[in-house]
């Protein structure tokens, strides 16, 4: 598997005292390195799935591209197709959900939220978790939305 060493054949003669050197074969071992990488693909297979949020919503489609990242991990609100109103993947009663947005921006550096929020939800009611998050301290609301929806100009895009 490793090196091997490498000589001539001696005829059975010897010429005075030189006497010639085996020299080392090197030749590099890919396997290792092939099974290592398969490893690691499986891994990031596996692992990738579980880190989306788990909140089962049906995002409405737009042309919009997506909004830079921030070191901290992103706060996402949700709201579902029932009404339901959650904070990361915790269900949260309306009439707690501002006072549980002052504890948690209290905690954070930054004021950056996402709302989730279904496609088939009234306006009225994204408007209103909208006006709990800004009155929770969090004024940089982000709305999130899936790729490859119209366009202004009826146009769809292209998923990127």
């Amino acid at each position: 598997m490793g090196a091997a060493l490498q000589g001539k054949e001696d005829d059975g003669r010897r010429r005075g005292r030189k006497r010639r050197r085996a020299r080392a074969m090197s030749e590099i071992n890919v396997t290792p390195f092939v099974d290592v990488m398969l490893v690691l693909l499986i891994i990031f297979m596996v692992a990738a799935p579980l880190s989306v949020v788990g909140v089962p919503v049906e995002l409405p489609k737009t042309a919009a591209g997506a909004l830079p990242g921030d070191d901290e991990e992103p706060l996402t609100v949700t709201l579902t197709a029932a009404g339901e109103v959650q904070i990361q993947t915790t269900p949260v009663a309306r009439d707690q959900l501002v006072a549980r947005l002052q504890g948690i921006a209290a905690e954070r550096s930054s004021d950056q939220v996402f709302l989730r929020a279904d496609g088939a939800i009234a306006y009225q009611d994204v408007m209103q978790i909208m006006g709990a998050l800004n009155a929770g301290g969090f004024a940089n609301v982000g709305l999130v939305t899936d790729t490859g929806g119209p366009a202004l100009d009826g146009s769809v895009s292209v998923d990127q």
